[in-house]
């Protein structure tokens, strides 16, 4: 960008949680500056990022002076910043509901998928390994049991949370986005309503851009 913005998101787009809130971030318009952290050269384990966020991960934020990490926890500060309905905050039951299943994203999709993920790509292209398929095979069970609890859900409404869009769908996006490249994409023909929900968030502008920006890093 042109002029310095004061908002600083500092990881690899090509992190899933970094993506989740570069997610965020679009869809309130907001004006931001990438801080690229090399994690293969131990980048956010170094004292400067260390200092924003002391469990050494990304990604960290920066907003003026107020410093942030965890992921879920930005996208919300994010959004609530921007005015965004993708919280539902009018409506107590209806934020309760969108809390919910970001929560079942966070412990069922995202926790199975990172461990597909791991192995899929970061194992071969980033550590010169070879994917261990047992590994990959006991977490797309897991992954089954979370997509058929969503096939459930999405017969009965057009979100997770409800007949609305919102962060708890659009949490899951940089996980699918990895899912529909990795050799186990087609697990989703057996989901019908899962496979056309992702479909339709994938072609969401939001995270159109921030894909793009994944797969370019």
């Amino acid at each position: 960008m042109g002029t310095e913005a004061n908002v600083k998101v500092f990881g690899p787009a090509r992190s899933t949680c970094m993506a989740r809130v570069l997610v965020c971030l679009e869809e309130v318009g907001a004006e931001y500056d990438l801080a690229h952290v090399r994690l293969p050269a131990g980048g956010h384990k170094g004292p400067a990022h260390l200092a924003r966020t002391p469990f050494g991960q990304v990604p960290a934020f920066q907003d003026g002076h107020l410093i942030l990490f965890e992921s879920r926890a930005i996208s919300r500060y994010v959004l609530r910043k921007g005015a965004s309905d993708l919280l539902r905050e009018n409506s107590f039951s209806e934020s309760a509901t969108v809390d919910a299943w970001l929560e079942a994203e966070s412990h069922n999709f995202d926790r199975a998928m990172g461990a597909i993920t791991f192995q899929c790509f970061v194992v071969p292209m980033f550590m010169g390994g070879t994917t261990d398929h047992k590994i990959v095979d006991e977490n797309l069970e897991k992954l089954k049991a979370a997509l058929g609890v969503y096939e459930e859900r999405l017969s009965r409404f057009k979100y997770l949370a409800g007949d609305f869009i919102s962060l708890a769908d659009l949490s899951h996006c940089p996980m699918a986005h990895y899912l529909l490249a990795s050799p186990c994409s087609s697990v989703l023909d057996a989901y019908p309503r899962v496979k056309a929900w992702v479909d339709g968030m994938m072609d969401r502008p939001s995270v159109k851009k921030v894909m793009e920006l994944m797969d370019a890093s």
